[in-house]
Protein backbone atom coordinates (compact mmCIF):
# COMPACT_ATOMS: atom_id res chain seq x y z
CA UNK A 1 0.00 0.00 0.00
CA UNK A 2 1.61 3.36 -1.04
CA UNK A 3 0.67 5.27 1.87
CA UNK A 4 2.17 8.37 3.05
CA UNK A 5 3.16 6.68 6.16
CA UNK A 6 4.58 3.36 4.26
CA UNK A 7 6.82 5.77 1.96
CA UNK A 8 7.99 7.70 4.67
CA UNK A 9 9.00 4.66 7.00
CA UNK A 10 10.82 3.10 4.39
CA UNK A 11 12.74 6.43 4.15
CA UNK A 12 13.35 6.73 7.50
CA UNK A 13 14.42 2.76 8.13
CA UNK A 14 17.06 3.17 5.50
CA UNK A 15 19.99 4.99 6.38
CA UNK A 16 21.08 6.11 2.81
CA UNK A 17 17.36 7.05 1.85
CA UNK A 18 16.91 9.09 5.06
CA UNK A 19 20.75 10.64 4.47
CA UNK A 20 19.56 11.98 1.84
CA UNK A 21 16.58 13.23 3.06
CA UNK A 22 17.81 15.10 6.33
CA UNK A 23 20.38 16.48 3.95
CA UNK A 24 17.94 18.06 1.96
CA UNK A 25 15.68 19.39 4.22
CA UNK A 26 18.83 20.48 6.89
CA UNK A 27 19.67 22.41 3.53
CA UNK A 28 16.26 24.14 2.88
CA UNK A 29 16.11 25.28 6.68
CA UNK A 30 19.40 26.41 7.13
CA UNK A 31 19.22 28.58 3.36
CA UNK A 32 15.64 29.82 4.92
CA UNK A 33 17.96 31.17 8.27
CA UNK A 34 20.45 32.97 6.37
CA UNK A 35 17.38 34.87 4.14
CA UNK A 36 15.40 35.73 7.15
CA UNK A 37 18.60 36.95 9.04
CA UNK A 38 19.40 39.33 5.68
CA UNK A 39 16.09 40.33 5.54
CA UNK A 40 15.70 41.44 9.45
CA UNK A 41 19.02 43.81 8.97
CA UNK A 42 17.71 45.38 5.58
CA UNK A 43 14.19 46.25 7.09
CA UNK A 44 13.32 49.48 6.56
CA UNK A 45 12.64 51.93 9.08
CA UNK A 46 9.45 52.21 8.60
CA UNK A 47 8.90 48.73 9.77
CA UNK A 48 11.54 48.55 12.04
CA UNK A 49 8.85 47.23 14.36
CA UNK A 50 9.01 43.94 12.15
CA UNK A 51 12.60 43.17 12.39
CA UNK A 52 12.66 41.34 15.36
CA UNK A 53 10.08 39.12 14.24
CA UNK A 54 12.01 38.37 10.74
CA UNK A 55 14.70 37.94 13.21
CA UNK A 56 12.95 34.96 15.12
CA UNK A 57 11.39 33.42 11.72
CA UNK A 58 14.96 32.82 10.71
CA UNK A 59 16.50 31.80 14.25
CA UNK A 60 13.81 29.14 13.93
CA UNK A 61 14.56 27.89 10.11
CA UNK A 62 18.24 27.56 11.75
CA UNK A 63 17.44 25.87 14.72
CA UNK A 64 15.61 23.38 12.04
CA UNK A 65 17.97 22.73 10.19
CA UNK A 66 20.21 21.95 13.51
CA UNK A 67 17.33 19.56 14.12
CA UNK A 68 17.94 17.59 11.24
CA UNK A 69 21.98 17.22 11.19
CA UNK A 70 21.59 16.00 14.74
CA UNK A 71 19.65 13.29 13.36
CA UNK A 72 21.56 12.34 11.53
CA UNK A 73 24.34 12.77 13.85
CA UNK A 74 22.56 10.05 16.33
CA UNK A 75 22.75 7.75 13.51
CA UNK A 76 26.61 8.57 12.99
CA UNK A 77 25.97 9.53 9.14
CA UNK A 78 27.00 12.70 7.56
CA UNK A 79 24.91 15.33 5.51
CA UNK A 80 25.31 14.73 1.84
CA UNK A 81 25.62 17.36 -0.73
CA UNK A 82 22.08 18.58 -1.84
CA UNK A 83 20.98 17.68 -5.84
CA UNK A 84 20.66 20.81 -8.02
CA UNK A 85 17.24 19.04 -8.91
CA UNK A 86 15.78 18.84 -5.34
CA UNK A 87 17.09 21.97 -4.22
CA UNK A 88 13.64 23.71 -3.61
CA UNK A 89 14.68 26.99 -2.65
CA UNK A 90 17.06 27.40 -5.26
CA UNK A 91 14.51 26.64 -8.10
CA UNK A 92 11.91 29.26 -6.74
CA UNK A 93 14.87 31.70 -6.71
CA UNK A 94 15.80 30.91 -10.15
CA UNK A 95 11.65 31.43 -11.11
CA UNK A 96 11.58 35.00 -9.60
CA UNK A 97 10.20 34.00 -6.20
CA UNK A 98 10.95 36.17 -2.89
CA UNK A 99 14.03 38.30 -2.94
CA UNK A 100 17.09 37.31 -5.20
CA UNK A 101 19.68 36.81 -3.34
CA UNK A 102 21.84 38.99 -4.82
CA UNK A 103 19.70 41.62 -3.51
CA UNK A 104 20.16 40.92 -0.03
CA UNK A 105 23.83 40.32 -0.23
CA UNK A 106 23.79 44.03 -0.89
CA UNK A 107 24.05 46.54 2.09
CA UNK A 108 20.83 48.48 0.83
CA UNK A 109 17.83 48.89 2.97
CA UNK A 110 14.36 47.11 1.41
CA UNK A 111 11.34 48.86 0.76
CA UNK A 112 7.92 48.05 2.20
CA UNK A 113 7.03 46.09 -1.77
CA UNK A 114 10.40 43.79 -1.17
CA UNK A 115 8.72 43.33 2.42
CA UNK A 116 5.13 42.38 0.78
CA UNK A 117 7.10 40.36 -1.91
CA UNK A 118 8.78 38.42 1.13
CA UNK A 119 6.10 38.14 3.09
CA UNK A 120 3.79 36.30 0.52
CA UNK A 121 6.53 33.96 -0.88
CA UNK A 122 6.74 33.32 3.04
CA UNK A 123 2.85 32.87 3.19
CA UNK A 124 3.13 30.47 0.20
CA UNK A 125 5.75 28.16 1.28
CA UNK A 126 4.95 28.17 5.17
CA UNK A 127 1.80 26.38 3.65
CA UNK A 128 3.34 23.64 2.11
CA UNK A 129 5.68 23.36 5.30
CA UNK A 130 3.04 23.48 7.28
CA UNK A 131 1.26 20.81 5.94
CA UNK A 132 4.09 18.29 5.10
CA UNK A 133 4.62 18.48 9.11
CA UNK A 134 0.77 18.35 9.56
CA UNK A 135 1.14 14.98 7.71
CA UNK A 136 4.20 13.87 9.62
CA UNK A 137 3.28 14.47 12.74
CA UNK A 138 -0.08 12.84 12.44
CA UNK A 139 1.91 9.69 12.11
CA UNK A 140 5.52 9.87 13.55
CA UNK A 141 4.62 12.36 16.58
CA UNK A 142 4.78 9.44 18.70
CA UNK A 143 8.03 7.74 16.90
CA UNK A 144 11.15 7.08 19.35
CA UNK A 145 13.58 8.55 17.12
CA UNK A 146 11.91 11.66 15.07
CA UNK A 147 8.57 12.46 16.74
CA UNK A 148 9.91 15.18 19.27
CA UNK A 149 11.79 17.09 15.92
CA UNK A 150 8.35 16.03 13.86
CA UNK A 151 6.04 18.20 16.98
CA UNK A 152 8.70 20.92 17.32
CA UNK A 153 9.30 21.60 13.96
CA UNK A 154 5.69 21.48 13.06
CA UNK A 155 4.59 24.20 16.17
CA UNK A 156 7.12 26.01 14.80
CA UNK A 157 5.93 26.27 11.22
CA UNK A 158 2.45 26.34 12.60
CA UNK A 159 3.76 29.74 14.08
CA UNK A 160 5.54 30.90 10.70
CA UNK A 161 2.00 30.81 8.83
CA UNK A 162 -0.30 32.32 11.41
CA UNK A 163 2.96 35.33 11.42
CA UNK A 164 2.74 35.66 7.49
CA UNK A 165 -1.02 35.88 7.68
CA UNK A 166 -1.12 38.91 10.68
CA UNK A 167 1.66 40.73 8.97
CA UNK A 168 0.07 40.77 5.53
CA UNK A 169 -3.60 41.53 6.67
CA UNK A 170 -1.45 44.52 8.07
CA UNK A 171 -0.41 45.54 4.94
CA UNK A 172 -3.58 45.16 3.18
CA UNK A 173 -5.16 47.40 5.50
CA UNK A 174 -3.18 50.09 5.16
CA UNK A 175 -3.51 50.02 1.28
CA UNK A 176 -1.61 47.39 -0.62
CA UNK A 177 -4.02 44.48 -0.65
CA UNK A 178 -4.06 44.43 -4.49
CA UNK A 179 -0.18 44.33 -4.88
CA UNK A 180 -0.18 40.93 -2.26
CA UNK A 181 -2.80 39.03 -4.02
CA UNK A 182 -0.83 39.91 -7.18
CA UNK A 183 1.99 38.74 -5.42
CA UNK A 184 0.23 35.54 -3.66
CA UNK A 185 -0.97 34.22 -6.71
CA UNK A 186 2.40 34.80 -8.90
CA UNK A 187 3.90 32.77 -5.74
CA UNK A 188 1.36 30.19 -5.30
CA UNK A 189 1.31 29.04 -8.84
CA UNK A 190 5.47 28.98 -9.09
CA UNK A 191 5.26 27.21 -5.99
CA UNK A 192 3.16 24.34 -6.67
CA UNK A 193 5.02 23.60 -10.68
CA UNK A 194 8.32 23.43 -7.62
CA UNK A 195 7.30 21.24 -5.77
CA UNK A 196 5.89 18.88 -8.39
CA UNK A 197 9.38 19.57 -9.45
CA UNK A 198 11.17 18.80 -6.72
CA UNK A 199 8.65 15.72 -5.88
CA UNK A 200 9.45 14.01 -8.91
CA UNK A 201 13.33 13.96 -8.32
CA UNK A 202 13.07 13.37 -4.61
CA UNK A 203 10.95 10.08 -5.83
CA UNK A 204 13.45 9.36 -8.05
CA UNK A 205 16.16 9.47 -6.20
CA UNK A 206 15.09 7.63 -3.40
CA UNK A 207 13.36 4.81 -5.82
CA UNK A 208 17.21 4.30 -6.78
CA UNK A 209 18.27 4.34 -3.42
CA UNK A 210 15.41 1.75 -1.80
CA UNK A 211 15.47 -0.25 -5.34
CA UNK A 212 11.72 0.67 -6.04
CA UNK A 213 9.92 -1.23 -8.74
CA UNK A 214 9.31 0.31 -11.73
CA UNK A 215 5.61 0.37 -11.27
CA UNK A 216 5.83 1.72 -7.89
CA UNK A 217 7.94 4.60 -9.35
CA UNK A 218 5.64 5.15 -11.96
CA UNK A 219 2.49 5.10 -10.02
CA UNK A 220 3.80 7.71 -7.19
CA UNK A 221 4.85 9.94 -10.06
CA UNK A 222 1.31 9.66 -11.48
CA UNK A 223 0.54 10.90 -7.64
CA UNK A 224 2.45 13.68 -7.76
CA UNK A 225 1.43 14.97 -11.54
CA UNK A 226 -2.28 14.34 -10.15
CA UNK A 227 -1.48 16.21 -7.20
CA UNK A 228 -0.10 19.51 -9.69
CA UNK A 229 -2.86 19.29 -11.84
CA UNK A 230 -5.48 19.35 -8.71
CA UNK A 231 -3.26 22.34 -7.20
CA UNK A 232 -3.24 24.10 -10.54
CA UNK A 233 -7.07 23.75 -11.34
CA UNK A 234 -8.01 25.03 -7.96
CA UNK A 235 -5.87 23.99 -4.63
CA UNK A 236 -3.39 26.72 -4.90
CA UNK A 237 -6.34 28.90 -3.68
CA UNK A 238 -5.71 27.56 -0.34
CA UNK A 239 -2.09 29.47 -0.68
CA UNK A 240 -3.67 32.85 -0.60
CA UNK A 241 -6.47 33.04 1.50
CA UNK A 242 -5.59 35.03 4.20
CA UNK A 243 -7.16 35.16 7.50
CA UNK A 244 -6.28 36.68 11.24
CA UNK A 245 -4.91 33.83 13.12
CA UNK A 246 -6.14 32.85 16.43
CA UNK A 247 -2.78 33.50 18.56
CA UNK A 248 -1.75 36.49 17.69
CA UNK A 249 2.03 37.74 17.42
CA UNK A 250 3.14 33.97 17.09
CA UNK A 251 6.63 35.47 16.54
CA UNK A 252 6.31 38.24 19.31
CA UNK A 253 8.79 36.43 21.47
CA UNK A 254 12.07 34.84 21.66
CA UNK A 255 12.88 30.91 19.46
CA UNK A 256 12.07 28.28 21.43
CA UNK A 257 15.52 26.34 22.33
CA UNK A 258 16.22 23.30 21.09
CA UNK A 259 19.05 22.07 23.15
CA UNK A 260 18.67 18.05 23.14
CA UNK A 261 19.23 18.19 19.04
CA UNK A 262 21.95 21.44 18.80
Amino acid sequence: MLSARSLFQEILDHDESFRLFCSIAAGGESQGGWENGRIAALVPQSEGALAPRIARHGADEDKHGRIFRALLHKRGLTPVAVPPETDYTMLLERRGIGLAHDRLRRDEPLCVRDIIVYLSHSRVTEQRAADQMVMLRRHFADHPEVGRAVRMISADEDDHLAYTHEELLRFAAAGHGRLIQRTLRACALAEIAVYRDVSLAVTARMGRILGWPRAKSALLAAGIHALYAYERLAGWHRMVRLRMPERRDPLGGPATPAREFA
